[in-house]
């Protein structure tokens, strides 16, 4: 019988590998890498949601000052009732357009964010595949 403050060099050996293996360089900064990126990618998602949340506030404001303004140039046909629509129509189209560029600068440097995997990012051959135009 073996005496109980011996320990088996069975159970050494192997909690040697399997320290060796969970410590090794490659496994650290891989594992640290991951971390890093999952990071970036809830950092991106807050910006978007962020974006989104600006765009529904700005949207809901600016329907409430058409709304307003179309009223009172009804009641009153002074153009400068017609120009605050058209401002507030415009700010509308800023937000969106800010919004648009919000979400494709996150998913940009998303894409472009290194995982751990030998050094390499999840970009995928440099091409932009979002919608290019403004409208």
């Amino acid at each position: 019988m073996s005496s109980p403050t011996k320990v088996n060099e069975q159970a050494v050996d192997a909690l040697k590998v399997i320290r060796e293996a969970v410590l090794a360089a490659e496994v650290v900064q891989s594992a640290g890498a991951g971390k890093a990126y999952q990071s970036v990618a809830q950092s991106s998602a807050i910006a978007i949601q962020d974006a989104a949340d600006s765009l529904r506030n700005l949207g809901a404001i600016s329907a409430t000052a058409i709304g307003v303004a179309m009223t009172q140039y009804v009641a009153t046909g002074d153009p400068k009732y017609a120009k605050a629509v058209r401002k507030a129509q415009k700010v509308v189209t800023q937000a969106t357009k800010d919004f648009r560029r919000v979400g494709r600068t996150a998913s940009h440097i998303l894409n472009c964010f290194p995982t751990g995997g030998h050094g390499h990012s999840h970009h995928h051959g440099g091409h932009d595949h979002s919608e290019r135009h403004e409208s």
